[in-house]
């Protein structure tokens, strides 16, 4: 089963390393953002969700965990700037989905600290982010919606995260993933803590700011749907 589902799960993984590098160079909002970004949400469900299928097998948990928290927070950084049916419903699943997922990282912890797994610590980080994404979840909900750059914040650091436990898995993993002729080891943090200093970058930039240089917004009509939709 494993040798089945491992190459859909290793091209999953390059393709969203491909599409959210684009992402993350392109003009926020532009054409090239948005085709791009929704590559790499593809790409990411297929690889968050297939490796922790895997990981399942083994039994892997503190890969499991990894596996659902990205698919929970690419699916709603996805929804934080595209508005579907049954908007409310579709994010009051998410949110019990990240506080699942959050619980389930702080036992995965505790299991991997009983034995002494260094596996631990990332866990209980894991646990955090889970929990304090389910609760900005509750926040949202309760407000009826999310408007102008405090939807763009709620985006960015959702797939940026995403992206960046997409790379780490990649680079900061076995030694075998990473193919020789690029095997550079002063190099390999770069490609890992991009998405994380992108993500830092905007943010400052989005600081007490009306409008943001390098950032095409949505229109009116598409942010009164998001409001409409969520109420």
């Amino acid at each position: 089963m494993i040798g089945v589902i491992l190459p859909l799960h290793i091209l999953g993984g390059l393709f969203a390393l491909l599409f959210g590098y684009t992402a993350l160079s392109a003009t926020k909002g532009a054409t090239l953002h948005r085709k791009s970004g929704m590559g790499f949400v593809m790409a990411m469900v297929v690889m968050s969700l297939t490796g922790a299928f895997i990981a399942s097998l083994k039994p892997d948990r503190g890969s499991i965990i990894a596996g659902l928290l990205t698919f929970y927070f690419v699916i709603t950084g996805l929804l934080t700037v595209m508005p579907v049916p049954r908007q409310k419903r579709i994010e009051t699943i998410a949110m019990a989905w990240g506080f699942v997922v959050g619980l389930s990282a702080i036992w995965a912890g505790w299991w991997l600290a009983q034995r002494g797994r260094p596996e631990a610590i990332p866990m209980f980080i894991f646990s955090a982010m889970a929990i304090g994404g389910a609760i900005g979840d509750r926040k949202m909900l309760r407000a009826g919606g999310i408007d102008g750059k405090p939807r763009i914040k709620r985006h960015l650091w959702r797939m940026c995260f995403a992206m960046w436990v997409a790379a780490a898995s990649l680079f900061w993993g076995p030694p075998n993933r990473v193919p020789e002729i690029i095997r550079i080891p002063a190099l390999l943090p770069i490609p890992v803590l991009a998405p994380i200093a992108v993500m830092f970058y905007w943010q400052w930039r989005m600081r007490g700011r009306k409008s943001v240089r390098g950032i095409v917004t949505a229109s009116p009509i598409a942010t009164e749907r998001t409001i409409e939709v969520m109420s």
